[in-house]
């Protein structure tokens, strides 16, 4: 049904456009002033009976109407409808109130299927309905949510009173079609029908629905001129239609307007200032009702406890928690659940804990809500014991439940109950809300299980900005950012993403160097006005900075108050690429300006330093963490100073550094030994730290290439095969070699030993002529080494030159002069290293190539990492 909010239109000629209208009935009897082609029956008119009854028929007193309201008034419906059935087949008269009565006792048992029955029951005796008949089947129909009925009903009554047009306009509304049922109202004005006190907090619930500010205030003017501005009902509707449609301040107003207030006037302003972010007004009121001897009630509790977890005041919810105790309320289970919320929030998860244990009874939402604050105050493990605890209890979890349990999944990497939680959802079909689908994506991503997430995403029906971010995130941290960014792609066609989606997406440009994509969110989030909202700041500047943008990322940097991160961020930058005086003055400053470093701050500091050779620097950066930051030294920063002592070529230091830590070293701390041992080819020390890897961590193929490239370098080839294997009888596969290459937008991905690219034939020739052209100046060791089967052995391991097909694609695409800038998956070998410095000289192109180890820049034969750790060097 669409009306007309100026002039609705009944016609009954016209079929109203409502999609609840019933299409088998004829829409031209559909009128308000319906005329009946023949006499109508009279529902009360005597009639001649029946001499008998039929011994099997269920009319067994002189006056069936009687016992037909009597079966109604015991609520035996089953029984009434066979008697109405008797009735009809013995051409009785069934009564008005006869009808009334089934009627009422349908819509109080919901039972639709008989309600359309005595419909049809009725529309068999009467053309036009008069007012009594006709609101009972309003209100039935309204009941079961049949609008398309209750319309037929309303067009075939005869006359309608207020109570007609309000049960039809309350059913509209209730339906969610707000504007149908604002023009119902203002028809039913129309029609001199005056409202009540009825009609007009339905209506001004309405508005507030949608919401309607204008029409509100229309309604406050119905309000005043048919004299209801003292009714306390209808004022506190009006209060919460002003605070629904954001006028807190003629909400105030009204409300300190009103003669007489009750509780219900003064939750409506309370719970409104919340609503509207002003908490600290709102508990003003609150403290003001209780210096009025205004008691409070459940709602007004819930709703101050609220206010308190949204502040974030710990110390006043712990008042309210002590009124609630005082006054008997912290004995309601909503009002616990509100406290275990509170808690939650500002991190008192043992407080939380209290109140839960101290309930008598726990519905859904308070275990719901105890798994939540486990969850979120990272207690993992807590939450799934509670999980299980709650099944104990036979309590069936809702999607709410189901959702915390996985977070708690993904937190922990508990995958094993993850998927049982995932059988559970499928089985009860939660998994069909939208939340546990999206919260089952994020679980599977971090348990590394991508290729179930990405299952779960496509079977999702209808999916939101949350279902594409966390598919987008999941492949960026399971290193599949290149097709993150497809995926982004997909999602902008029908979405617009969010701030969390964007800054997914900066993260996997900044992995892949996919610099022009990042740069074009960066514009769009100025032009949208949020490029300081949030994460997105430091998420563009870490873009910049693993792209090797370093002037870009400074002016990033320069922009917006920076955080402890950004700072981090900074110094991450100038250590991966060796500038360790850069990263010094950068701290200097930090500093100047009174930003206090936190542990991660240091462990760029000292990777900074170790990566520069500065030994003494990164000592003393040591003892200023623990003696004036107090700041206790974690497995990270012992590994840190292990590389900044092993780097430096002091490995025995490094490894008496290592027998004396108060902790017990981890496979990191051993591997960067290991790795200074390969550095400075000290094989015996190296194969210890191997041991000591391989006791703690069987499965970390890098630490297999770290062995592996000791040997190779100690011409130890026999171990080199060893070595490998046991990498294949633990079924340890390195991942394949791959380059991404950024050109003229898009992103171009190669794979070691790719041989279907539509270019590789021309790829492959540019690459044949540098490698003759190092032959004809000397340097023909490393186009030998190319074919040499030992060296392809160890590329094989380590490095699998798919570089070399990123820079001959570049060259290709690009004009000359332009820089090249590619990201690879695996270290760089030195024979790739040498190649591309020679490259670089040649072709006099800024070449940058980001391995998973540091950051090489490549200009006129030499690289930004001094060659550190690579073989030989390449003249000039």
């Amino acid at each position: 049904m669409a009306f007309s909010a100026k002039t609705p239109q009944f016609s009954p000629h016209t079929e109203p456009k409502n999609p609840h209208y019933p299409k088998t009935q004829n829409p031209k009897t559909l009128s308000f002033s319906l005329k009946p082609k023949e006499k109508p029956h009279n529902i009360s008119s005597t009639k001649t009976r029946q001499n008998s009854v039929s011994s099997t028929a269920s009319i067994t007193t002189q006056n069936p109407n009687s016992h037909l309201l009597q079966l109604c008034l015991y609520g035996k419906l089953e029984e009434a409808l066979k008697v109405l059935n008797s009735m009809q087949e013995l051409n009785i008269v069934v009564e008005e109130e006869s009808f009334i009565g089934l009627i009422r006792l349908c819509e109080c048992e919901r039972a639709k299927d008989e309600g359309l029955k005595v419909y049809e029951s009725v529309l068999n005796l009467v053309t036009l309905l008069n007012v009594r008949l006709g609101n009972a089947l309003l209100s039935m129909f309204v009941r079961f949510g049949d609008l398309g009925c209750a319309w037929y009903v309303f067009g075939k009554m005869s006359d309608r009173d207020v109570f007609s047009w309000n049960v039809l306009v309350g059913g509209y509304a209730k339906a969610g079609f707000l504007d149908e049922a604002l023009c119902l109202y203002h028809r039913m004005l129309w029609a001199g029908i005056r409202p009540d006190v009825y009609t007009l907090p339905c209506v001004l619930r309405t508005c507030g629905g949608m919401p309607d500010w204008l029409r509100g205030r229309e309604i406050h003017v119905h309000l005043i001129r048919f004299g209801f501005e003292s009714d306390v009902d209808v004022v506190n509707a009006l209060i919460t239609m002003y605070v629904k449609c954001g006028d807190i301040g003629s909400a105030r107003l009204v409300f300190d307007g009103m003669p007489r207030r009750d509780r219900i006037s003064w939750n409506a302003m309370i719970s409104g200032y919340f609503e509207n972010e002003e908490c600290l007004e709102g508990l003003r009121l609150f403290f003001m009702m209780r210096e009025l001897s205004v008691n409070p009630d459940l709602m007004t509790m819930t709703s101050v406890i609220s206010a308190c977890e949204s502040l974030g005041d710990e110390m006043l919810g712990r008042e309210i928690h002590g009124y609630a105790i005082k006054t008997g309320f912290a004995l309601d289970v909503t009002v616990c659940n509100s406290l275990i919320q509170l808690y939650s929030t500002v991190g008192c998860w043992e407080e939380a804990d209290v109140v839960f244990l101290r309930m008598k009874y726990r519905d859904v939402v308070s275990w719901t809500t105890m798994i939540s604050c486990y969850e979120e105050n990272l207690l993992p493990h807590k939450a799934l014991e509670t999980y299980k605890m709650m099944e104990l209890e036979d309590l069936i979890p809702d999607e709410i439940t189901v959702a915390s349990a996985l977070s708690a999944c993904a937190r922990s990497g508990q995958l094993d109950m993850g998927i049982k939680l995932h059988e559970l959802a499928s089985r009860t079909r939660l998994i069909s809300y939208v939340i546990v689908a999206n919260t089952l994506i994020d679980m599977y991503s971090k348990c590394n299980c991508i290729d179930k997430a990405l299952d779960v995403f496509h079977r999702i029906p209808e999916k939101n900005v949350i279902s594409w971010t966390s598919i987008i995130l999941g492949l960026r941290i399971n290193s599949k950012c290149f097709e993150a960014l497809i995926f982004f792609r997909q999602m902008k066609l029908n979405l617009k993403p969010n701030s969390v989606t964007l800054v997914s997406v900066l993260s996997a440009c900044a992995r892949v160097g996919a610099l022009m994509c990042g740069t074009e969110i960066h514009a769009h989030v100025l032009r949208i006005g949020v490029a300081f909202d949030g994460f997105l700041p430091n998420a563009l500047l870490d873009l910049y900075v693993r792209c090797g943008r370093m002037r870009p990322a400074q002016n990033q940097f320069n922009l917006y108050k920076k955080d402890v991160a950004a700072w981090n961020i900074m110094l991450t930058g100038y250590a991966d690429r060796g500038q360790g005086t850069l990263a010094v003055e950068l701290f200097d400053k930090m500093l100047e300006l009174e930003v206090i470093p936190d542990e991660v701050t240091f462990i760029s500091l000292l990777c900074a330093c170790s990566r520069s050779g500065m030994v003494y620097q990164g000592l003393e950066y040591y003892d200023i963490m623990k003696s004036k930051y107090c700041i206790t030294p974690n497995l990270k920063h012992y590994a840190c100073m292990v590389d900044l002592l092993g780097r430096a070529g002091q490995l025995e230091d490094a490894y008496e550094f290592i027998q004396k830590m108060p902790v017990t070293p981890d496979p990191a701390i051993w591997g960067a030994l290991l790795n200074a041992c390969r550095i400075h080819r000290r094989l015996e020390l190296g194969e210890i730290a191997a041991q000591h890897i391989f006791e703690k961590d069987t499965k970390s193929v890098g630490y297999y290439v770290l062995l592996c490239n000791l040997y190779v370098d100690s011409g130890k080839w026999d171990e080199v095969s060893k070595v490998r294997k046991v990498m294949r009888e633990r079924g340890l596969i390195v991942d394949p070699g791959c380059s991404w290459v950024e050109v003229k937008g898009n992103v171009h991905a190669f794979l070691s030993g790719d041989n279907f690219h539509p270019q590789i034939e021309e790829m492959n020739s540019v690459l044949e002529g540098f490698y003759k052209k190092m032959k004809a100046v000397g340097l023909s060791r490393l186009e030998n080494s190319f074919k040499d089967e030992v060296e392809a052995s160890k590329a094989e391991i380590f490095c699998g030159h798919s570089e070399r097909l990123a820079i001959a694609f570049g060259l290709i695409k690009t004009a000359p002069g332009m820089p090249i800038w590619v990201t690879k998956n695996l270290y760089m070998c030195q024979s790739c290293h040498d190649l591309v410095k020679f490259i670089s000289k040649v072709v006099r192109r800024e070449i940058s190539v980001r391995d998973t180890e540091q950051f090489h820049h490549f200009k006129d034969g030499i690289c930004s990492c001094g060659d550190e750790g690579h073989w030989g060097k390449i003249g000039n």
